[in-house]
């Protein structure tokens, strides 16, 4: 296994590790441990920038593979869904915009595996980095944030995690179906 692949599952093997924190973290409006939501944003930007690394590496030194074409974008999808989750669970997120990104992260994974029985691999495509990387910027932004501000002065966090969400929502609906348009070859039923 190359680097480039092992960075990917590094990633992986740190979602755990960014949930225990995030769940410590219990970002109320009354209450947040400022220490757990550092925490959290480190583990969260540690395992960010091993996506960028490994796409970096695996260019650069041409080990692209078939398994980091799959799994890269599945540890992203691990990864940022995780955050989202806690981040509706603090109410700094609107369960639409988990839904809209749930919804994506489904339907390109049908056709992912649709192409896949096909004996293709289909790799993400800019819109879907676009995508990954707002919705990590809007991670780090919030448990940074919370980690910055005590309870008292955390409201404007939640008010910019918020907005920021909201545009995730519409760069993901970008993006899927962009993604969906471009692959729409996948539906066409092979004769």
């Amino acid at each position: 296994m190359n680097l480039p692949n092992k960075l990917t599952l590094l990633r992986v093997f740190l979602v755990p590790v960014f949930m225990v924190f995030a769940a410590l973290c219990q970002m109320q409006a009354d209450h947040h441990d400022q220490t757990m939501a550092l925490l959290a944003g480190l583990v969260f930007a540690a395992a960010s920038f091993t996506d960028f690394l490994d796409g970096y590496l695996a260019r650069k030194h041409h080990l692209v593979t078939d398994f980091g074409k799959f799994m890269d974008p599945l540890a992203d999808k691990m990864l940022t869904t995780a955050a989202f989750i806690y981040m509706v669970v603090d109410c700094a997120c609107h369960p639409v915009v988990l839904a809209v990104v749930l919804f994506r992260e489904f339907a390109v994974a049908g056709v992912r595996m649709v192409a896949a029985e096909r004996g293709t691999v289909i790799a993400a495509n800019i819109w879907g980095k676009v995508k990954t990387v707002l919705q990590m910027l809007t991670i780090l932004v919030y448990y940074f944030g919370a980690a910055c501000f005590n309870s008292l002065a955390f409201a404007p966090v939640l008010a910019a995690t918020m907005a920021l969400c909201w545009a995730v929502a519409a760069v993901t609906l970008l993006s899927g179906g962009i993604y969906l348009w471009q692959n729409r070859q996948c539906f066409i039923k092979a004769k």
